[in-house]
């Protein structure tokens, strides 16, 4: 690949259409969560002892946790985190929804399960995202997200490849490039060789078939010796 475009940082990207999309991908019922993390977070939910906590980023209308908070009955505290924020309706007992992004929002204590259908799509920063997202479980707790390795490129737009696999399973993630799902289990504060450039909303469709973002490094050691230049 030739030169990239010219990178976005992430409070530009945030403000583009591809992002700051209010009507894609927004409806999606629990069954979706089902077919696209290949399990269903609810009974995941109900099958542990003791009260829970659930974030669910880039939730969309969050009508898929309005309905898990009816079966839940209580047993557990979900949050929705949406960057657009077109909620399909009040919040409801026992569901928390919040605009924001997974890059800056903060939870008040840490979180049992961790879920996001399609929205890391769309983060400029994605390792950020999975390092802040990480630190955010209990010593037990599940994430589990689409995503989309050859998102992850180099400064001139090459996937990272193998570099990015090797890491990943080094931070003690689990991805299937067949399904694009990425989980981990349990507390963890990973650390990439890797610095972060920017991110390209024009790169084009990804496997889903939608707009996505780009998001592109450099190695620790090449950005180094450029600062010392």
């Amino acid at each position: 690949m030739g030169s990239v475009p010219d990178l976005l940082d992430d409070a530009h990207l945030e403000r583009t259409a591809v992002v700051a999309n209010s009507a894609m991908n927004r409806d999606r019922r629990l069954p979706a969560y089902r077919r696209e993390l290949g399990f269903d977070p609810s009974a995941w939910l109900s099958a542990r002892p003791g009260p829970q906590r659930w974030l669910d980023v880039g939730c969309g209308s969050a009508l898929a946790l309005f309905e898990a908070a009816e079966a839940l009955s209580g047993h557990t505290r979900i949050t929705g985190l949406d960057l657009v924020g077109y909620f399909g309706g009040t919040p409801r007992p026992g569901v928390d929804l919040v605009t924001g992004s997974v890059l800056s929002w903060e939870p008040d204590a840490p979180i049992d399960l961790i879920t996001s259908v399609h929205a890391i799509h769309y983060v400029g920063d994605k390792l950020d995202a999975l390092s802040r997202m990480s630190s955010w479980l209990t010593p037990d707790g599940h994430l589990a997200i689409n995503f989309d390795a050859t998102a992850i490129r180099d400064a001139t737009g090459s996937p990272l490849g193998r570099r990015l696999s090797t890491a990943l399973r080094h931070n003690g993630f689990s991805y299937s490039a067949r399904t694009h799902r990425l989980t981990r289990t349990g507390h963890g504060t990973p650390r990439w060789d890797f610095h972060y450039l920017g991110a390209d909303p024009s790169a084009g469709p990804n496997y889903t078939g939608q707009e996505a973002v780009t998001s592109h490094y450099a190695s620790e050691a090449a950005a180094t010796a450029d600062s010392r230049r």
